[in-house]
């Protein structure tokens, strides 16, 4: 099966899994937070009417992944913040591992707009996979929801 430029979501057997593939690892980091929100509501109705900077470092790949998302949470949880768009997304070797910067844009949760699906409570490592597959790149993740 030909995987396709994006995110979908998963079944599992309690919590959903996001599947999230690009050209770059960049673009597939991009597209794992974009699927988070896909958990939580339909991402085409969130307008980028704000930015955030979001940095996080990690000592491997998976690691790097967890703490992005967990960031990206963060700003739900204390925000109410949902991001529709990642840009100027960076990926650097460090010499402990690597750091990632993005620029998120999203807007607040109104419930008149958005649509209250799942809650994610937490970003976990089970069922974590990033690997390349006929030259793109693929994240797998299922939060805790």
């Amino acid at each position: 099966m030909e995987k396709k430029i994006g995110f979908e979501l998963l079944p599992h057997t309690a919590d959903i899994t996001v599947r999230a593939v690009g050209r770059s690892l960049e673009e597939a980091f991009a597209y794992a937070v974009i699927g988070l929100f896909g958990v939580m509501t339909n991402v085409e109705s969130i307008e980028p009417r704000e930015k955030r900077e979001v940095t996080a470092e990690g000592f491997d790949l998976e690691n790097l992944l967890y703490n992005f998302l967990e960031k990206i949470l963060f700003l739900f949880d204390t925000e109410q913040f949902l991001v529709s768009r990642v840009d100027n997304i960076s990926i650097e070797p460090q010499p402990d591992g690597y750091i990632v910067k993005a620029t998120v844009s999203g807007e607040r949760f109104d419930p008149e707009r958005h649509e209250s699906r799942v809650l994610v409570k937490a970003i976990t490592y089970h069922g974590m996979r990033i690997y390349q597959e006929g030259g793109l790149f693929v994240v797998e993740y299922t939060p805790d929801i």
